[in-house]
């Protein structure tokens, strides 16, 4: 049975992906920063889903929530992240809110790998995947909100350094791009249902192998540039 990781299941997108998780009958351990009491969540009294409360930012909470796991786990999904400040233009920025917006999509998603390997390295077909976003990517030009443009560039980078160091121990490290979702983060014009997005980044990573590692894919399968 495939035990799977993902931080920001309180809502969104990985919600949608620990609801989907467990139709398939995966074990789901799934993080948020506050218990999920919502009744439209079904998923806290699901017997194969584990909450785990904490905030990735918290690096020891991150550390005890890890050790409270005595078990192989297959794949980790770093899926909390913060669209970042109101000001974020080159000409006008949010210096504080900058540094939080790293703070959660980049330096997070790599306390959370450097935690959960030990994990990964007991499990079957270990993945690692963060979900990043095209916006990070450095193809695109584009100015608007730079610091949630920068923090995912930045993880991008991360990922790569990922799949590098722990290619030896069989551990598949991609991003991937999620799509303009139908979310709090996304607002109600993006033009994905999140349980579009979430079925379609699960099947990316049902089918990766090591042959994949390092790379970066949209929700859709499709290889994106980084």
């Amino acid at each position: 049975m495939t035990t799977i990781l993902i931080t920001g299941t309180g809502r969104g997108i990985g919600l949608e992906l620990a609801k989907q998780a467990l139709a398939k009958g995966w074990t789901v351990y799934g993080s948020a920063r506050r218990p999920v009491t919502e009744p439209e969540a079904q998923i806290c009294t699901h017997p194969q889903f584990h909450e785990l409360v904490f905030d990735v930012t918290d690096h020891e909470a991150v550390d005890a929530a890890a050790a409270s796991i005595d078990r192989p786990v297959d794949i980790v999904v770093n899926n909390a992240g913060v669209i970042g400040p109101d000001r974020q233009s080159t000409a006008d920025m949010d210096f504080h809110g900058f540094a939080h917006t790293l703070t959660v999509n980049t330096l997070a998603p790599l306390k959370v790998a450097q935690a959960f390997t030990p994990h990964l390295k007991r499990g079957d077909n270990p993945r690692l995947v963060t979900v990043s976003s095209a916006m990070g990517s450095m193809s695109q030009a584009k100015s608007d909100r730079v610091a949630y443009r920068a923090s995912k560039a930045a993880v991008n980078k991360i990922c790569q350094a990922l799949a590098t160091d722990l290619r030896a121990a069989g551990i598949c490290v991609i991003a991937v791009h999620p799509g303009w979702v139908r979310t709090d983060m996304g607002g109600s014009s993006a033009d994905i249902a999140a349980e579009d997005s979430a079925g379609g980044l699960l099947r990316v990573i049902e089918n990766l192998s090591m042959a994949d590692t390092g790379r970066f894919f949209g929700w859709d399968g499709s290889p994106l540039e980084w």
